[in-house]
């Protein structure tokens, strides 16, 4: 078997164990019990990875889809190609380019989330007016909390009537928001379970308003960053055309295939990388800070 028959068998072996490796990295990290003491922070990490951002679990079971999309179409590009950093760059696109794509999809998620929260409180302030309890007024509005934080409220909802202590209830809800708003309408409730003040529906009429002008404020920003998201967008496609040129058409990618040239494409895919990863930052407003923390416990931890 000559050199040039024998490098797509390899590229297939590598791309092989590649995968076989990340399933079982998988299965080591998340497919059994761990240890009784605290994970490593190392796996901690790792889990983060896996995991993804969003709170859900719909949205986590896509982050992983797209992890394992990755090595598998990153593998595949470099059987294609017989070239190991067009499958490194292949493996980047796959999650890099939804994260592109959908640049500003996460701040105009969290406005929703704020105009909702803003609506549940008033709500929960009207039901706290008529002389139910907090935990009570709680329940009852669960049922017609708004589509965007429904999961949130019904969740909150069944940690109080399964008998959890409210406060924690209550801590984990805000962490599950992850909004300086949420933050401060959870504020109230536990000064409210604390000392059980008469002023509970003012305090909430008045942090029902100030989400509503938060939400003005975020809306106004945001219509600023139109056009640097659409630069995101329009870089992000052109990448993309390149990289599948160069995946078509051999002849294109022929003067990287020296171990020089992989050097010169794997330099300059990490500055363009980095480029679009800068460019995205510039997009996107400065984090708020919380002030609240979740309870130290198994399940918020988990």
């Amino acid at each position: 078997m000559n050199q040039g028959a024998s490098l797509p068998l390899i590229a297939a072996l590598a791309g092989a164990a590649i995968v076989g490796g990340l399933i079982l990295a998988v299965v080591a990290l998340f497919g059994r019990p761990g240890p009784s003491g605290p994970d490593s922070p190392l796996t901690v990490r790792l889990r983060q990875i896996w995991n993804g951002g969003d709170p859900s679990a719909s949205g986590r079971r896509r982050h992983r889809a797209l992890i394992v999309a990755a090595f598998a179409c990153g593998a595949l590009g470099w059987l294609l190609t017989g070239l190991p950093v067009i499958g490194v760059l292949v493996g980047i696109a796959i999650p890099g380019a939804p994260w592109l794509f959908t640049v500003g999809r996460a701040e105009q998620r969290g406005i929703a989330r704020v105009e909702a929260l803003g609506e549940w409180t008033r709500r929960l302030k009207d039901v706290s007016n008529i002389g139910q309890g907090l935990q009570q007024a709680i329940v009852s509005t669960a049922a017609t909390a708004p589509e965007t934080i429904n999961d949130e409220v019904r969740t909150l909802a069944s940690r109080l009537r399964a008998g959890e202590n409210a406060r924690d209830s209550l801590l984990l809800f805000a962490d599950e928001m992850g909004d300086p708003v949420a933050d401060q309408v959870v504020a109230a409730l536990i000064l409210h379970l604390t000392d059980r003040g008469e002023r509970l529906s003012d305090v909430l009429a008045a942090i029902a308003a100030g989400a509503a002008a938060d939400v003005a404020t975020r809306r106004e920003v945001e219509a600023k960053r139109t056009q640097p998201r659409f630069a995101v967008r329009f870089l992000t496609a052109v990448t993309l055309a390149v990289l599948l040129l160069g995946l078509f058409n051999p002849q294109y990618m022929k003067p990287y295939a020296s171990p020089l040239g992989q050097i010169i494409m794997a330099s300059l895919g990490a500055v363009f990388v980095a480029l679009l990863a800068w460019v995205r930052g510039m997009s996107l407003p400065p984090p708020v800070p919380r002030f609240l923390n979740p309870p130290r416990t198994e399940e918020a931890i988990r």
